[in-house]
């Protein structure tokens, strides 16, 4: 019998790995081509895995919760075939660069198998061990440019490689735990007295945390206590001895005039909290840990600030006949469609209209290259029940009428909020809109969805006196008001430009036809 390997296939350009949700088929199950062997979810959106071929589910080699990248070896399957020297052919293309990894990795693994212990650490100094991984890109990247892809929530996983194996180290951690290990100074000797509830022992960054906070509890008085939270009750200070003489780098920290002309031991009272990575945690503070999405939403804003330089332009529009408009016409189109019409298709309208007037704010950067693209995908932010944003892409939205804009935001944003996306719904953007005005905000400063180079976020729409021009005169009248913010990259989108085009947009939506049928 052949054994078929099942690998995680590619979902996306900018998705290369998934977490494991849920195993439908178990050790022994037999699994029909085409029939859904596991659920996994990306940093995007849930999806299924498909078995490509029938036959019985031999292994699993991945648990639930664990995040497995793409391209790796996620099940064995033994087919009715007969066995032969050609390599198993994948689910889904995988780039070469995933191919290299994986064959990397295999081979780790494979050698991993000869080694008694868990795994292996290195005696390389721990500077030559990074502790930070590559920034990950949230959205869609060029398809022709193979992108690393980090580990975002610090995978902690087994892997020796070749250097590591000739070591005889006693121990292996994760990027991750050194890194918090560094950052408490804790060193090798005191992390190897450290329980691992991992497998085989492996010490995972819960353990660590856990064993650091504990260390705090050390320092608490007999009055006070520590809840499970890591919260302290109890007493309102905590004695503590200043360091002895012998460490004179301790007393330079301390002023002279905060020192005392006695020279007995000095004990002053220190308030009772303790730091966790830098925030400071006090009695009754709760400790919330950020769900996998918001972790990586966290690392694509730090990164898009740290990769473009921000710019933010903005301008007030006078849409009072668009409100007039949308108020007219609202009711016949939704009893005609069965679909509401908001705002958002119409500000993607004006959008796109002035992307074609002002082409280059429609490009990516690569390196000290200019991407100027093609199509206008339009990418949405959507607020999800959870709290959390995705950005679902209107592909090709220069192609589609006003009716076909309100159709696809109103099916993407459904679609979204019920966690219903599929991996293509969430790539290829190159231009984002976020309406801040659905909050009751009148602008703001968006963050820019790398790699993309520009961001609008359309503000409240509010009535507002104010003075228009007439035949007969000045006039002061009350008119519907509203902001527009444009983000941009400066190192590629200069002033004239950004200003240009968010004034561009502006134009279009005061020049809107109250006559205009739908």
């Amino acid at each position: 019998m052949a054994k078929y390997k099942l690998l995680l296939p590619k979902m996306g350009e900018s998705v290369a790995e998934a977490t494991v949700i849920k195993w439908n088929k178990n050790p022994g199950d037999y699994v029909e081509a085409d029939e859904t062997v596991m659920e996994i979810a990306t940093d995007k959106v849930d999806s299924e895995v498909p078995s490509p071929v029938s036959g019985k589910l031999l292994e699993q080699l991945y648990k639930e919760n664990d995040v497995v990248q793409v391209g790796e070896v996620i099940a064995v399957i033994e087919t009715g075939e007969l066995s032969s020297n050609t390599e198993p052919e994948v689910i889904a293309p995988v780039n070469e660069a995933i191919e290299e990894e994986h064959v990397s990795t295999q081979a780790a693994l494979n050698h991993e198998a000869e080694v008694p212990a868990l795994a292996v650490e290195s005696n390389k100094p721990e500077a030559d061990i990074p502790a930070e991984t590559e920034q990950l890109v949230f959205n869609e990247q060029r398809a022709d440019v193979a992108q690393p892809v980090p580990y975002v929530d610090q995978i902690e996983k087994r892997t020796v490689n070749a250097e590591d194996t000739s070591k005889n180290a006693l121990r292996f951690y994760s990027p991750l735990v050194k890194s918090i290990a560094t950052q408490e100074g804790i060193g090798n000797a005191e992390l190897e007295q450290i329980a691992g509830t991992g497998a085989d022992g492996r010490l995972t960054k819960d353990d660590l945390l856990a064993y650091i906070q504990n260390k705090h509890k050390s320092f608490v008085s007999p009055g006070n206590s520590v809840q499970a939270n890591g919260a302290v009750t109890g007493n309102h200070s905590i004695p503590s001895p200043v360091a002895p003489e012998k460490k004179p780098d301790v007393e330079t920290q301390i002023s002279e005039q905060a020192k005392p002309a006695a020279k007995e031991p000095i004990y002053e009272p220190v308030k009772q909290e303790f730091t966790t990575n830098g925030a400071s945690v006090s009695a009754g503070d709760e400790i919330i840990e950020m769900d996998r999405m918001r972790r990586l939403i966290a690392d694509h804003m730090v990164m898009s600030k740290h990769t473009s330089p921000h710019v933010t332009s903005f301008v007030e529009a006078d849409v009072t006949n668009l409100v007039l408009w949308r108020d007219r016409v609202k009711n016949n189109f939704e009893k005609r469609e069965g679909e509401k019409i908001t705002f958002t298709p119409i500000f993607i309208e004006a959008v796109v209209k002035a992307i074609k007037d002002l082409p280059m704010i429609n490009i990516q950067v690569d390196g000290t290259q200019i991407v100027k693209k093609k199509d206008i995908n339009i990418s949405m932010a959507t607020a999800l029940p959870s709290g959390n944003l995705i950005v679902p892409v209107i592909k090709k939205a220069d192609d589609l009428s006003l009716q076909g804009l309100t159709k696809a935001v109103n099916d993407l944003a459904n679609r979204a909020r019920n966690n219903k996306l599929k991996p293509d719904d969430i790539k290829g953007g190159t231009f984002t809109i976020t309406n801040v005005g659905s909050f009751g905000n009148v602008m703001g400063t968006p963050i820019i969805n790398q790699p993309q180079v520009a961001i609008l976020a359309v503000g409240a729409i509010k009535k507002k006196p104010a003075v228009i021009e007439t035949p007969q005169g000045d006039m002061i009248a009350i008119r519907h008001m509203m902001f527009l913010s444009l983000s941009y990259d400066h190192r590629v989108v200069d002033g004239a430009l950004g200003g240009t085009f968010v004034r561009r947009v502006a134009d279009y939506l005061e020049k809107w036809d109250v006559n205009r049928e739908i």
